[in-house]
């Protein structure tokens, strides 16, 4: 079947079906990149349909593919819309599995150990009550489910009671190791995967695939990588690795449902106390190599009260299979919290490491440098790669260590009427961030362009602080309602931000992506100032002085202009809408970078005037824009 008209049989199925030209070029590259073997990075914008774009080539092309998605909501779109449309429309017959990590599935182990007397009482009983009705609940739904997926529920337990019948991958022993291997629910995640011609995982799941050597997905030779423009972090995150109070508490669960020794079982409670009291000091700060005396000091002594339980769990002789699996998880969770401490008091070569978390819960953290070689040994080197997002980073390629001559790179627009339906006003008159006459000038501006919208605005700040202190100041001055990120879950905010047109909301970075509002609710973006990343940020102040005088180029510019193009993107999400970005950082107008960042931006038309963009904003959600 031939891409193009595969493709159209899909679309025209859809309820509102159009001709997308950059969905029809997105689909034939990606059919020509897996048929030659060679790596391909698209940028396609809003509106395009990337993902029928890449999966209509990826199923009819024949081979085995992972779709590998930035977060989880996205796979569960995957699977329970995009997947199943296409396996009606398509016309040409494929198998799917969504394949997650093991703590998404409900362990039949746990929930048996849970009501097993083999210790004279039901664990379940030393739970709240509230926390029994909702383990009973799950009991219940263990009975119906045939995935056993979190995802399948229609309430929500708590994350303690959905603890109590999960285990995560470093806590299970394996499925020959355990009773319940033959019917369980991740396992059987994985058989379905390992049959399937597309299997859908998130990229947090694929890079701890890439940092095992393969061994945790089945074999492949596509992956076809969405949201594409936070692999590198993502990949820095799995690859590296973490030591936190979190892991010695989930551990000290674990030893006391099978060990009852204060001797032992005390010193790993207070091990989370003890890495806090080590850590705090270098809170947000790279760690010198060989580490500080007194952090290296602790994490020796905590490598020893580890080794006491190991050794207390060895002497365990039991013949009760519960007994047994609460024996093999306790010593699965010590193994690998001994090999995390292991290597970060070895040589840690190419790496970083630093101090991240809060002051109540640091953690110390290491993070490769490059995620290029080990991305070079896991995918590019031995399957063809497909990244595309709605903003691909310039320095993508290199940062990712795609081969220079490796791989292609097409950008296939999107299908909104950017330059009539909408505007960007970049504040040249504004004073310099960096000054303190700053925020008083934004609050000015901010407030002049929500009157001419009429509410209807999304305002993104790069910080909390600024955040507050304009809604402090603009509500004072306005007759809409302004919510804050600090109002409500981000979900709810949303919602009620959609459901009143007028509203306004005002939210931090989290909101500058997966934030999906159409129509003239939304007629009014304004960002503060460009997103550079902190300049104290450990792990990417640790690259820039690897690049030396590039690392502005290769790491500020390409990382504040992809997150200032996403905040762009909030504004027009359908074919109807219009509307404004107003960038309050006179930078956009000015610096010497400038183009750098405004290329990166939806093609709209750009004014320095606020009465341009007020008179806009007057014309589109006026009564006789109605």
């Amino acid at each position: 079947m031939k891409i193009d008209a595969a493709l159209a049989a899909v679309t025209h199925a859809l309820p509102a079906a159009e001709d997308r030209p950059g969905q029809v070029q997105m689909a034939q590259a990606v059919a020509d990149a897996i048929e030659r073997g060679r790596h391909l990075v698209v940028q396609a914008g809003t509106g395009t349909g990337k993902t029928i774009g890449y999966l209509v080539p990826a199923v009819l092309a024949g081979k085995t593919v992972v779709v590998a998605t930035a977060t989880k909501a996205l796979q569960d779109q995957l699977a329970s819309k995009d997947l199943p449309f296409l396996e009606e429309h398509l016309g040409a017959p494929f198998e799917w599995a969504v394949l997650k990590g093991r703590s998404n599935y409900l362990c039949r182990q746990r929930l048996d150990e849970l009501v097993a007397k083999d210790q004279g009482q039901m664990e379940i009983e030393e739970f709240a009550a509230t926390t029994r009705v909702e383990i009973n609940r799950l009991a219940d739904w263990a009975k119906r489910t045939t995935t056993g997926d979190q995802a399948e529920l229609d309430w929500a337990p708590t994350d303690k009671a959905w603890r109590a019948v999960s285990v995560g991958s470093d806590e299970c022993p394996g499925a020959s190791k355990c009773p319940k291997g033959p019917v369980c629910f991740a396992e059987g995640a994985r058989d379905r995967a390992a049959e399937a011609n597309v299997i859908v995982v998130n990229m947090h799941l694929y890079g701890l695939n890439v940092g095992a050597g393969g061994a945790i997905l089945p074999d492949h030779d596509v992956v076809l990588v969405d949201e594409a423009h936070q692999l590198e972090d993502i990949m820095s995150d799995t690859v590296g690795m973490e030591i936190s109070g979190g892991r010695f508490t989930n551990l000290t669960v674990a030893l006391k449902r099978i060990l009852d020794d204060p001797a032992v079982v005390g010193p790993v409670a207070e091990s989370g106390t003890a890495l806090r009291d080590a850590l705090s000091p270098y809170l947000g700060q790279r760690l010198p190599m060989p580490f500080p005396a007194d952090v290296q000091s602790v994490l020796v002594d905590l490598r020893g009260r580890l080794q006491r339980a190991q050794d207390a769990l060895r002497a365990i002789n039991t013949d009760v299979d519960e007994a047994k699996q609460r024996k093999l998880r306790g010593q699965q969770l010590t193994t690998r919290l001994q090999e995390s401490i292991d290597a970060a008091l070895g040589k840690l070569e190419g790496s970083v490491a630093f101090v991240g978390g809060g002051p109540d819960f640091p953690r110390l953290e290491i993070a490769p440098l490059d995620v290029g070689p080990v991305l070079a040994e896991g995918v590019w080197g031995t399957r063809t790669a497909v990244l595309t997002s709605a903003t691909i980073p310039t320095s993508l390629g290199a940062r990712v260590g795609l081969p220079d001559d490796g791989y292609d790179e097409i950008d296939v627009g999107s299908p909104f009427d950017y330059e009539h339906h909408g505007l960007l006003y970049c504040a040249l008159h504004m004073p310099d961030p960096r000054s303190p006459k700053y925020a008083d000038a934004v609050h000015d501006e901010l407030t002049a362009l929500i009157r001419a919208a009429g509410g209807r605005t999304l305002a993104l700040f790069t910080s909390y602080k600024a955040m507050d202190a304009a809604a402090e100041a603009v509500r004072a001055r306005i007759d809409f309602p302004v919510f804050t990120q600090r109002d409500l879950p981000k979900t709810a905010l949303v919602r009620a931000f959609s459901d009143d047109e007028h509203a306004c909301l005002f939210a931090t970075s989290g909101f500058f992506q997966g934030v999906d509002i159409p129509g003239r609710t939304l007629s009014l973006v304004v960002v503060d100032k460009i997103p550079f990343p902190r300049p104290d940020d450990p792990l990417l102040s640790a690259r820039r002085e690897l690049l030396g005088a590039q690392a502005f180029a290769q790491i500020d510019i390409p990382r504040a202009s992809m997150l200032l193009a996403q905040a762009t993107g909030r504004l027009i999400r359908t074919a109807d809408d219009r509307g404004v970005v107003a960038v309050m950082d006179p930078r956009l107008g000015k610096a010497n970078y400038r183009w750098d960042i405004v290329k990166a931006l939806p093609p709209m038309r750009r004014t320095r005037h606020r009465a341009d963009a007020e008179a806009f904003l007057r014309e589109i959600t006026g009564p006789s824009a109605d």
